[in-house]
């Protein structure tokens, strides 16, 4: 019943499966045990919950002795490397032994999909020597680039700090008849700041902005992440099956959107926050954003409030007391409006309180936590009791009057 419902969450999901006897995979028919995997793996952002759903599923198929599809491996691997914010050297050498039981045990020959995978979990887990030896395997199979493998290409010499590499890249990109969206300019910039060239991503993003400009009839169309991947996908399948020169890929080409989005605007601001400090780069971006039409989100709070917890609390900082208070008012009064994608959430909680110590003093801190606390109506306690956890090891050292 909830594998066929759309609106159906995970949680629903595997805690039906798990009503089932065990293995539960052997009592459903073919058609609902791929459905299950299917809408298991799909996901906004991999977690450890999910990966050890996904990857007990996995366990109960090959308990059952009912073999995985190429895809279901793909996923348990996907799993296996990106379930952390941070990849890990444990989290890379457990993506590659499930690779090799699928290959060896269970006799499933990887395509460009698995090994796109195994790059992108190779250059994130910073082992390059390994991502250059999967690039060589996929080379001997005779294995194709797909739009998926120029992009990882492009963020690959990013975190090399190759910028020459990176602009290579792109045109290899171009060259090849992939179709270039923001996604790809967004992955441009990104590599390029990585790569130490600022300059040169602001100006990627200013021709991004005249691009929007000129077409200011058109709004910047917001994708949640389900469309974003349907649209990848679709792309990508697009450059597969139409040869370079193709009027319709031509066609295709000219209706994609390059004007910046929420992504592109969070990379700049990330790199401010992180690197230069800059309040007023990232005032302008703000601003810049909501010329462009562009929807306030919760994770642009997140980044300014850590930006207040990193600046802040030191003379002559622009990083004021004052400034932190708007910005708290402003936080406030977009979710007293019921903007969406603004709300309340872990991180932003931990990130708010640590910049109100940092600029403002413990005591000040505490306070907003009791404010946090009454509007914090979705979390459970155990989420609020990580939280105060949290914030006991940020607070132990700031005194009243916050660190000048």
């Amino acid at each position: 019943m909830y594998l066929e419902d759309e609106t159906a969450s995970h949680d629903q999901i595997y805690e039906a499966y798990l009503r089932l006897p065990a293995p539960g995979v052997s009592f459903l028919s073919n058609h609902s045990r791929r459905l299950l995997l299917l809408r298991l793996s799909v996901i906004e952002r991999k977690t450890k919950k999910a990966m050890l759903r996904y990857l007990t599923l996995v366990d109960h198929m090959k308990e059952a002795s009912i073999p995985l599809k190429e895809s279901e491996w793909n996923s348990a691997i996907a799993y296996a490397g990106r379930c952390f914010v941070r990849v890990e050297d444990s989290q890379v050498e457990s993506a590659l032994l499930i690779w090799k039981e699928m290959e060896h045990e269970a006799g499933v020959r990887s395509g460009g999909v698995t090994f796109n995978i195994l790059f992108d979990i190779a250059i994130k887990g910073g082992r390059y020597v390994l991502a250059e030896m999967i690039l060589e395997e996929m080379k001997a199979r005779g294995l194709g680039y797909s739009r998926f493998s120029h992009v990882g290409f492009i963020y690959f010499h990013g975190v090399k700090c190759d910028g020459a590499g990176v602009r290579k890249a792109y045109g290899d990109l171009v060259e090849a008849g992939q179709i270039v969206d923001t996604v790809v300019m967004n992955c441009v910039i990104a590599s390029l700041i990585r790569a130490g060239e600022l300059p040169a991503a602001e100006q990627v993003y200013e021709r991004m902005k005249r691009l929007a400009y000129r077409e200011s009839g058109q709004s910047v169309p917001t994708l949640d992440w389900r469309a974003s991947r349907n649209l990848a996908r679709a792309l990508d399948r697009a450059s597969r099956t139409m040869r370079n020169g193709d009027p319709r890929l031509q066609r295709l080409q000219a209706e994609q959107c390059l004007a910046p989005n929420l992504r592109t605007i969070c990379i700049f601001i990330n790199h401010h926050v992180h690197e230069t400090g800059e309040l007023r780069r990232v005032t302008a971006l703000l601003e810049e954003m909501q010329a462009l039409g562009i929807p306030m989100d919760g994770r642009i709070f997140v980044k300014i409030f850590r930006g207040f917890a990193y600046h802040g609390g030191v003379k002559y900082t622009l990083w004021t007391q004052q400034r932190l208070e708007t910005v708290w008012t402003s936080l406030l009064s977009t979710i007293d409006n019921r903007v969406h994608g603004v709300h309340i959430m872990k991180w932003m909680v931990v990130w708010i309180i640590r910049a109100f110590a940092q600029c403002c003093g413990r005591k000040r801190a505490l306070q907003i936590w009791e404010e946090v606390r009454d509007r914090w109506r979705i979390a459970g306690e155990d989420e609020k009791g990580i939280v105060e956890y949290l914030l006991r090891d940020a607070l132990e050292d700031i005194d009243d009057e916050g660190r000048q």
